[in-house]
Parts: structure tokens; sequence; C-alpha cells
């Protein structure tokens, strides 16, 4: 064996092993063999990052213009780019994620920072009306203190810059948590993190398994923002170990069970395509997937035929070789409990209707297709997070939107047809189950200037480009009696740019 690949984590502008020396071998899902060795951080670990990022954010960081924090997203974007070819080898390796996917993810990710570094000083104050006499104000947005981020191992270079450029661009500091799967992209990056010269302790990215770190990262008391991608139970279990939960702001993206509607008279060739990108894209692995299918009872044989057809003709091969569409699983356990689903439902009287369908090696098992499906089943009501792809029939579309309704989750939907009247009814009644109505098309995260949030256990807030600054932002204002001695002092404040607060760098 090769000689194992060395982290360390980045704490207060310093690299760090684990205070406890602990550490853990990240596995390479092709063969499940170690190829790197990162610190695994202890309480006190999670401890000097907080204090770090608490202390910075006392000190100038928050206080600089706008203009000035763009300077160093522009330079983390820089160093993407440069970086690409390289994060997007190691972020292959870690995930098994299809190596053209994860460079040109690399590419769009330093376009986000850059694009954050023009947003940063586009937050513009205001002097606000009022009807009171002899009274003014100045408002704007100003960050809103320290932010914990809990980082998913299957896209963690873009899951962070969801939440790191808009935080950096308001002025916060902040906690990075890799994940303890695949966790090697966010290290690499850290050292992106050192390069661009932020003050010690704005970024600070540490790792170790999810619950074990997040529980002393709330007990702190110190942390103002809980940014975390995940489920509704962890969420809810982080957050309550905070001492002051009326103070902690929640900025959540958590599972999904997003629906496919298959009406009668879709085009099949159109829905099935989408359907087969929205299951099977990065194997499931997204929270954006589509995780059920509902076809119509008048076409459900020719869908499940044509749609199992295709499934079987998806290569399988490692993320580097071309032509491949599934890739081996990161999550040791994965095919295992994809097989429990599949014997679940086999036991319940579903069948594997594809014929590769099932066939199971160490590190993957080949999508299932199972119908018919029924709501007992396990593959019907948990996330299954992977390649395995539950089908139901109906006759009446009250039967799909009555399950909607149930369900504990309310990310988003596709529907397939083209009756413009039944769609219009469609519609009208999705808008208030899900938050995203695809018409035709895939559920989808992006473009990401569009709204990314969910109803019930599916999301809290939303981390849309505009919306994020707003998430990691609260309102400020100065105000003052509107008098000749008053005016003189602002004035003067605005002539002599004394303050970065009261600026006309703001006040547009």
């Amino acid at each position: 064996m090769s000689k194992l690949k060395q982290y360390k984590m980045f704490i207060n502008g310093e690299w760090v092993d684990s205070e406890s020396k602990k550490t853990f071998e990240t596995l390479n899902p092709e063969n499940n063999e170690p190829w790197a060795v990162v610190p695994e951080a202890s309480a006190k670990d999670v401890n000097n990052a907080v204090n770090a990022a608490q202390k910075a954010f006392e000190g100038d960081w928050p206080k600089l213009l706008p203009k000035e924090r763009a300077k160093f997203l522009r330079l983390i974007g820089q160093q993407l780019r440069d970086n690409a070819e390289m994060l997007g080898e190691i972020e292959t390796i870690d995930t098994g994620k299809i190596i053209r996917e994860t460079k040109k993810q690399a590419i769009y990710i330093a376009d986000y920072y850059d694009y954050y570094a023009g947003l940063a000083d586009k937050v513009e104050g205001t002097v606000l009306p009022i009807d009171k006499p002899n009274i003014q104000a100045i408002t704007t947005r100003i960050p809103i203190g320290v932010i914990a981020a809990i980082i998913p191992w299957n896209s963690q270079m873009f899951l962070t810059a969801v939440k790191l450029a808009p935080a950096l661009a308001m002025g916060n500091t902040i906690i990075i948590k890799a994940s303890e799967i695949a966790p090697t992209p966010l290290l690499e990056f850290a050292k992106i993190i050192d390069k661009a010269g932020l003050p010690a302790g704005v970024v600070n990215i540490i790792y170790g398994r999810g619950r074990t770190l997040a529980t002393p990262i709330m007990e702190t008391g110190k942390v103002d923002v809980l940014a975390l991608i995940g489920n509704s139970k962890s969420a809810n279990s982080i957050q309550a170990n905070h001492p002051n939960k009326n103070r902690l702001r929640l900025v959540l993206g958590l599972e999904a069970k997003n629906p496919a509607i298959v009406l009668p008279d879709a085009d099949l060739d159109l829905a099935i395509d989408e359907c087969i990108a929205g299951t099977l894209s990065f194997n499931g692995q997204r929270c954006t997937a589509l995780k059920v299918l509902y076809v119509h009872k008048d076409i459900i044989d020719e869908f499940n035929r044509r749609f199992s057809l295709r499934v079987d003709a998806l290569k399988f091969g490692n993320p580097w070789e071309p032509g491949v569409k599934l890739t081996p699983l990161p999550e040791k356990d994965k095919p295992a409990y994809i097989q429990e689903l599949i014997d679940d439902a086999k036991n319940l009287g579903a069948k594997i209707i594809n014929e590769k369908g099932g066939q199971i090696t160490e590190n993957y098992i080949f999508p299932a297709v199972l119908y018919p499906v029924k709501k007992s089943m396990r593959v019907f009501k948990e996330e299954q997070f992977g390649p395995v792809i539950p089908i139901l029939s109906f006759t009446n579309i009250a039967e799909p939107l009555d399950d909607m309704a149930e369900s504990n989750y309310g990310q988003q939907v596709s529907i397939f047809g083209k009756d413009v009247k039944k769609l219009a009814s469609l519609i009208d009644t999705l808008v208030n189950l899900v938050c995203r109505v695809n018409l035709n098309s895939s559920c989808q995260r992006g473009p990401d200037v569009y709204p990314f949030t969910g109803r019930k256990d599916s999301a809290f807030s939303t981390l849309s480009v505009h919306d994020a600054l707003r998430s990691f932002s609260i309102r400020t204002f100065v105000a003052s009696k509107d008098n000749d001695y008053n005016n003189a002092i602002i004035n003067e404040l605005l002539d002599k740019k004394a303050s970065n607060f009261i600026s006309t760098d703001y006040i547009l």
C-alpha cells in the first residue's frame, strides 16, 4: 500500500493535529481501501475553534468595509480556479463522484465566491422615512456573529460555498465541520483559506463525527447561527444542546422525499429521461433527487418497461472512466442498507422489474426498480439516498396529492404532462405542499438565484444567493435627533469617512 496522505485541521490560522492525537482513515470507494489520514477533533479542539471565531468577530473583521472583505472572497475564488483540477481529483477519490463533474464544479464554486464579492458592497443602507418629527435613522445589514456550519459529504466544496461565501461577505466568522465521510476536500480547501490570508479565526475547519462535535460546539453557547445540511433528527438534537436557544438562528437544509407524478398524457421519452437523471444522478445521493415515482395506471406498463431498460443500460465503473453514470458508493454500509429496503419491499409484494436490479458487490448495489410499491414499505417512507427506485401507480390524482399532504417532507415535486387545464389545477395545489414545482423536468437545486428551501422537515430558511445575505445578517441602525447639532456631526462623519457604518458606501 502506498503511503497515506496526511492532513491537519485549521484552527485560528494554524495547522494543528487533534489535541487527543486521534486520527481517522478515509476510504477510497473504488476499492474501499484507506488513502488518507485526518485528525479527529476533540472537545478541546472544538472549544479552541469556537473561541477563535468569537475573538475574530470581536476584532476588526466585521468592521471592515464590504469592499475590503470582497478582496478576500476574490482571492479564494482565484485559488479555487488555480487548484480546480487537484480539488476535483481529491473529491472524486474521496466520494466516488464522476471526475468530469467535480472538476466542473470547482470552477463554478470559484465563480460563486466572486459573485458574493460583487454583492458584498451592494447591501444598501437607507435613511428611514418616519412620521415622527425631529428624528432620523440610518440603517443597513450587519453580520450576526459566529456561525457553525455542518457540511454533508456528498458535495462538500459546493455546500460549504453556499454558506461560507455569504457569511464572509457580511462579515461573520465561522467554524466548519467537515463530514466524517470523505472529509479531505474541505481539508484541502483549508489550504486555500490559509493562502487567501484571512485574519486568524475568521474561518476554522475541523473534522470529526457529526453529533460528537456538534454537541460541544452548541454547548459553548457562543454560536449565533447553526447552518446545517443533514436530517431533521440531527437538527433537533444539535440545537437542543445550545444553552440559549432563543439566541440561535437556524439555516437548515434537511431530508426530502421528492416525488415525480407522471400523468397519462405525458411525453414518455421526456419523462423517462428526466426521471433517470432525477433518481440516479450521483446514485441518487442528493437531497434534491427524485425518491419516489407516481405513474398513472394507463401508462404504467409501458413506463416500467422502458424505464427499466434505460436503468439497466447505465454504465457502472470508476468515476475516472468516460461514459460512466453509476459509481462506487462511499458509505461502506450503503449496499447493505439498500438491500434491506429491497428485501422489505419484496416481502410485502413488490418485485424488482429490471434485470440487473439488486446485483451487489462490496462497494455497490445496482439500482433496483421496485413495483408495485405500497405505503407500508420502508422504501416508501424512508429517504433512501441511494440507488433504489420505488414506483407506484395511481388512478386518481388525489392519491399522490394526499400522500404528499401526509408526508413529513416538502421540498420539491416533478410533474409530467401537457393538458394545461389539469396542470394549472395541479400546480395551484402543489405550491402549497412543496417549495418548488418542476414542470416536465427533474428536481434540482439550481440555478442558485432561485430559492432553495422546503416545508415541514425538509428545510428552514433559504440559501439562494440573495436570501443567504439576509440569513447571515441582521438589520441595525443609528438614530439621532434631526437638529443642527447632530446633522453637523453626521455630515462630518460622512465627509471624513470616519465610520464604516455611517458611510456613503452604504447610503445609496
